[in-house]
């Protein structure tokens, strides 16, 4: 039977999303094998990550700046941006090498049934780009789950009277499937053969 503080410990542990008590407790007792010092610093990392990292003022992405790194690099297309449910999407859709235009973090998707209303999200700042900027194309990169196709359908309504391109992946990401697990092809693939809205 475990401790109180280590039960404790794994209860935080469990809290992690995909983690279950089984994960838990395997994490509780290899940082109880850590040395002090190494518990210190990771320790610190998750304090430093979560005092220093905050929302891009433009796009919503995870940045230490005002602009993250993608909004502040000027080589990159501007009128070019891809929709994308959080930040772990750029990740993924960074590690093809494929695109080079900007995107915007809605930070979720529409979901009634959890009370997750377009309100809720990153798009009136979306609205904004799209009246500000010379914008050719939205990319609508979002899983195509049945809150990720609700949430394609009203940005699809919501933009189309503003005469742009919208576009949305194509043939790869499995319906139901998430972006953010999906390899390098799949998405690359996806990218490339993207349907116009």
């Amino acid at each position: 039977m475990a401790t109180k503080t280590l039960e404790i410990l794994i209860d935080e542990f469990n809290k992690l999303p995909g983690i279950g008590r089984k994960n838990a407790t395997r994490l509780a007792f290899h940082m109880l094998s850590l040395k002090t010092e190494e518990v210190e610093k990771f320790s610190e990392a998750l304090k430093n990550a979560k005092e220093n990292i905050k929302q891009c003022d433009l796009c919503g992405n995870y940045s230490e700046n005002v602009l993250c790194d993608i909004c502040a690099d000027e080589s990159r297309n501007n009128k070019l941006i891809c929709i994308v449910e959080g930040s772990r999407d750029i990740i993924s859709f960074e590690k093809t090498g494929k695109f080079n235009g900007k995107y915007h973090v809605l930070l979720g998707k529409i979901a009634p049934l959890n009370g997750i209303t377009p309100e809720k999200l990153n798009i009136k700042s979306l609205l904004g780009r799209i009246t500000n900027d010379d914008i050719e194309e939205i990319i609508l990169g979002l899983s195509p789950d049945f809150d990720g196709e609700i949430t394609t359908a009203y940005l699809v309504k919501l933009l189309k009277p503003f005469g742009i391109k919208i576009t949305k992946l194509a043939s790869g990401i499995p319906i139901g499937g998430n972006i953010e697990f999906a390899d390098v092809a799949t998405i690359t693939k996806a990218l490339d053969s993207r349907n116009e809205v």
